[in-house]
């Protein structure tokens, strides 16, 4: 059983996309090659953040396709891996981060009158 929950990328696929809302998808295009144009930040740092958001955001696709970004553009594995354990570190810093608005709710449900 080698069924996947995602269904790989394919030229059909594409041209689908393509053929169901055109404008759109060229002006994504246009946007995310701007976006990872160099500028004040070099292409392959932008990739590398590109790597480590993907991770927060779980894209499998984006994933794939900035680690391969970012090695084309000269990134170490190294550096994708580090770019990956910021993204971990952010993720679960979120958590305890948000960890006060519990506490908050403990400390109100304690003390009602406060």
């Amino acid at each position: 059983m080698s069924e996947t929950l995602y269904p790989p990328s394919s030229p059909a696929l594409a041209r689908k996309r393509h053929e169901l809302a055109p404008e759109p998808l060229e002006a994504f295009k246009a946007f995310s090659a701007a976006v990872f144009a160099d500028g004040a930040l070099p292409g392959v740092t932008k990739q590398l953040i590109a790597v480590a958001v993907a991770h927060v955001t779980q894209c499998p696709y984006c994933i794939k396709g900035h680690t391969a970004a970012a090695l084309k553009h000269g990134a170490s594995e190294q550096q994708v891996m580090e770019a990956i354990w910021v993204a971990a570190e952010m993720r679960a810093g979120g958590a305890y981060a948000h960890s006060l608005l519990a506490l908050d709710v403990m400390q109100q449900h304690a003390h009602p009158e406060s």
